[in-house]
């Protein structure tokens, strides 16, 4: 198991749906980041903008979190995206091919982890499917057999909003012989929109799985909505290893509602960040999720890094 970052400070990249959507004029149907991986210049600016985030990385000294492109790329997305399930699973491949071929490009001086991405089976902001651990493991079993064919340093499931999803591919990854992550997202209550608190979850999740996550992070939320709930003396805490965190303050539901992009503001955010490092060590691994973009993980490597 290759997971260096549970060792020393990591960076991963931005919110590249909302960055690729706003700040870069591309359709991306469905928010499926999958469809950049076209064979043509789509794919081109996808990897352009991993190269950002590594360059960015290497010049900070931390290691790189390579994160594929496939959070909305499981088979319940095929239809909506008007692709035949082959079709999906070929993208998914593509995906990961093309950032493995990415991180050994050039002979860069720092550690990089490749990471196979996947999301929620139903909406990113409710906790509407699937109903039990059960069915998610089933589910999520094509999406992680895929990743295992292409070995994959680890599974990443990113954006989960209930217990019983996060357990299913926990046990998914384990039974494809993964390591895993799972990154809860939450409202601005710091609860899973399912209800739980994110310390609950976790330590439910560990308690179904025999700490089956190598670690826990969170993401698609503000700092605001959860530091107050992280208790430096929980039995939890140590498991919370990364944040990839929104730079808006708004909730889910009004982000959804949104028709322009809330950026925040890149340093706030960075120094949001550097107290909770300061707090918490074990926080290894720092991105940003829904409206941040390069500009704002280099201010938290800046701020976090330096």
């Amino acid at each position: 198991m290759y997971l260096p970052q549970l060792e020393a400070p990591f960076l991963t990249d931005g919110g590249l749906e909302t960055d690729f959507l706003y700040n870069h004029g591309y359709a991306l149907p469905h928010f499926s980041a999958i469809t950049l991986i076209d064979g043509g210049h789509r794919e081109n600016a996808l990897l352009d903008y991993y190269r950002g985030f590594l360059d960015l990385a290497e010049t900070h000294g931390v290691g790189f979190l390579l994160e594929s492109p496939t959070w909305r790329a499981s088979p319940d997305w095929a239809a909506p995206l008007g692709l035949s399930l082959e079709a999906l699973a070929e993208r998914n491949h593509r995906a990961i091919r093309l950032l493995d071929e990415l991180r050994i490009e050039q002979d860069r001086a720092i550690p990089i982890v490749l990471s196979g991405c996947l999301g929620p089976r139903g909406d990113g902001y409710r906790a509407d499917a699937p109903t039990s651990a059960r069915e998610a493991a089933a589910y999520h079993r094509w999406q992680i057999d895929i990743f295992a064919e292409e070995q994959v340093d680890l599974v990443s499931g990113i954006t989960i909003t209930t217990v019983a999803e996060a357990v299913g591919i926990a046990e998914a990854a384990r039974a494809a012989g993964l390591p895993c992550v799972i990154s809860f997202t939450v409202e601005t209550d710091g609860r899973l929109p399912e209800g739980t608190a994110l310390g609950e979850a976790i330590a439910a999740v560990d308690a179904q799985t025999r700490a089956g996550p190598a670690y826990y992070m969170v993401n698609c939320a503000h700092p605001d909505h959860f530091a107050r709930t992280l208790d430096p003396g929980a039995p939890w805490i140590g498991r919370l290893r990364g944040l990839r965190c929104n730079a808006s303050r708004r909730s889910h539901a009004e982000l959804e509602a949104a028709t322009e992009l809330d950026a925040g503001d890149p340093d706030e955010l960075a120094a949001s960040h550097a107290r909770l490092v300061e707090r918490f060590a074990d926080l290894h691994v720092l991105g940003g999720c829904c409206g941040t973009d390069l500009r704002h993980v280099r201010a938290i490597a800046e701020a976090c890094y330096p």
